[in-house]
């Protein structure tokens, strides 16, 4: 959530800013601005509510330029979603700041800076920060040092953006809690929350410690760490390219996300088999010393990361014989858990700066639950750096926000982190080489699956009028219904539960009729016959049913029962192929509907607030 983007060069930097602010799109806002010094050194600031087309539109009125600026796309925490509220924050004309993260004190600064005469023209806990560099510029202090004196007074989380006209060619920024870049180029460098931002211009970056304070301007970068000491931070170049971020032939980053994912599984699994077995080295340097040790894991996750542990739970205790509990990341940290020694501690998330994860990562460790790994699909991030082993799942740039391919490598990777604890216990040869063998035919079965896309896209037209819909499934396929009903409710607005099939009886079955659509995954395993069951429950009250369906099951379509066959698969890897139908599903139901697919309303890619 929330977008920062900022450069010092020898030439305009405003194209450079919207560029970079457009790339930022897909972690979700509701508004935009940028804050320029222009040759005069006055500072020029534009901002508006809605899309960064609407500040494209503002601009066309209000034309800026300049070689020194800041950028920042907005999601409403603090404030309505207006103009006023909208970034960068500007004090007396002289100090502008861009901010992601949250002020928890923010309240009592406001009070005592109104006392000393400061206006407010916000409702943010922004504000407050460009206020208190203002006044520690006023008393004669460099902008760094204005910046490094406010930083001090900040209870919470913040990436900043600073720049000044009372010091003129300096770009300042620091963070805690929420994650910030640095950009080098030749003769110019730039800032940004995440590195798609800034590929057009450069693929050399410079990834900020919490705590650290940078000094940036055209020639040189000089950063500070928390204890005010000048350190080095390695420059590291990024693989990705600006084309790989975008849209290619698909419509949506959601379908060529969900396309990706043959591709995607094998990057996952490519270097970490070999002869039907998974490589230990593949976690990290001590992997097998830490392994050894493990007597459970305790996975920590939000959102569809959370989806993914669940679905892992069963996968540990049934094929590993390992126990493990799964936690919503919000909740563990509040919730005084007895510590389970030699724990493995498995933190899931796909930016890996989601905020309560990584506060629930730093809890564990502190209550001394064990070793930690993380799985995520950026390398540099903030989770990974917390965590002494980890695994990328090498998914590539997912814009959406509705995650798919991220999802499926996260599954992918835990299956791995299975296998590798499993022969430590009831896991034999023979299993972990039918595993690993299973593994290697997925992209091959998700292939089949996209297949279906046309067939699915017809039956999407009879959820499009729907108002809610239930999600069934048993077993590891419960989560992979959670997750489905997830998808739904998020790119369609469609009201979407899950359950496992044997609860219906339990409650939901009353809001079974005509209008309640029901949808189903029914893989051929030792619960079949029990979905079934289940499936005559809601088809003897009139629910229109739609079951996904191994190919080898009898199941066939009827009055009110749409099968769509899946090709037949192990059970043990069953959860990621039929997790694919459920995207396609959801995807083709927003579309009829006409939401937004990529950014759906209130919703962010990276949650990096509590």
């Amino acid at each position: 959530m929330c977008g920062i983007v900022g450069a010092v060069a020898e030439r305009d930097i405003v194209p450079i800013l919207l560029e970079g602010l457009r790339r930022l799109e897909y972690r979700g806002y509701d508004s935009a601005g940028i804050a320029v010094l222009d040759n005069d050194g006055c500072i020029g600031r534009v901002r508006a509510p809605g899309k960064i087309s609407d500040l494209f539109s503002a601009l066309d009125d209000d034309p800026q330029s300049g070689v020194i600026g800041i950028g920042h796309t907005r999601w409403a925490t603090h404030g309505k979603p207006t103009r006023a509220n909208a970034h960068p924050h500007v004090c007396r004309k002289s100090v502008a700041v861009v901010h992601n993260g949250i002020i928890e004190n923010h309240e009592a600064l406001r009070r005592e800076q109104t006392k000393t005469g400061y206006e407010f023209t916000s409702e943010t806990d922004t504000e407050v920060i460009v206020h208190m560099i203002h006044q520690y510029l006023e008393q004669g202090k460099s902008l760094l040092d204005a910046v490094r004196a406010a930083t001090t007074k900040l209870e919470g989380a913040y990436a900043l953006g600073v720049i000044s006209n009372m010091d003129n060619g300096h770009l300042i920024t620091a963070r805690l809690g929420s994650p910030l870049v640095i950009g080098v180029g030749i003769g110019e460098h730039f800032i940004a929350s995440d590195v798609a931002a800034l590929l057009p211009v450069t693929q050399r970056f410079i990834f900020l410690e919490d705590g650290d304070v940078a000094d940036i301007t055209k020639e040189k970068v000089t950063i500070y760490d928390a204890s005010g000491s000048v350190v080095a931070r390695p420059v590291q170049i990024s693989q990705l390219t600006a084309d790989a971020v975008g849209k290619g032939q698909y419509r949506h980053y959601m379908m060529k996300e969900i396309y990706e994912q043959p591709h995607a599984i094998a990057e996952t699994l490519e270097g970490r088999i070999s002869n039907k077995r998974v490589l230990e080295e593949a976690f990290g340097v001590g992997a097998s010393e830490i392994f050894d040790q493990v007597k459970g894991v305790h996975i920590i996750a939000c959102g569809t990361s959370y989806h993914a542990g669940m679905i892992a739970r069963y996968w540990f205790e049934s094929l590993a014989g390992v126990p493990c509990s799964v936690e919503v990341a919000s909740e563990f940290r509040y919730r005084y858990p007895v510590v389970r020694r030699n724990s493995l501690i498995i933190s899931i998330s796909q930016s890996g700066e989601t905020a309560d994860t990584l506060a629930a990562l730093q809890e564990a460790k502190k209550r001394g639950y064990g070793h930690s790994l993380a799985i995520c699909n950026v390398p540099e991030s903030s989770l990974v750096r917390e965590s002494d082993l980890f695994l990328m799942t090498r998914a590539g740039p997912e814009i959406g926000v509705a995650s798919t391919k991220a999802f499926t490598t996260q599954l992918v990777s835990l299956m791995l982190l299975v296998i590798a604890l499993g022969r430590r216990h009831d896991m034999t040869d023979h299993v972990e080489e039918a595993l690993v063998q299973h593994l290697i035919s997925l992209p091959a079965k998700i292939e089949e699956v996209l297949a279906l896309n046309d067939k699915i896209k017809e039956i999407a037209e009879q959820f499009a009028d729907k108002n809610h819909a239930l999600f069934l499934g048993r077993g590891t396929q419960y989560p992979v219904a959670m997750e489905g009903a997830l998808k739904l409710k998020e790119i369609s607005y469609i009201h979407a539960e899950a359950y496992p099939a044997g609860e219906l009886k339990h409650g939901p079955l009353a809001l079974v009729d005509a209008e309640m659509p029901v949808i189903a995954v029914a893989p051929n395993n030792e619960l079949l016959e029990k979905l079934k069951s289940n499936l005559q429950e809601v088809s003897a009250r009139g629910g229109q049913l739609l079951v996904f369906a191994d190919a080898s099951v009898n199941v066939e379509s009827q009055e009110g029962i749409e099968v769509v066959s899946v090709a037949s698969v192990d059970d043990c890897i069953a959860p990621i192929v039929y997790s694919v139908p459920l995207q396609l599903l959801s995807y083709h139901v927003a579309v009829l509907k006409g939401t937004d697919v990529d950014q759906p309303r209130n919703l962010a890619k990276s949650v990096t607030v509590e």
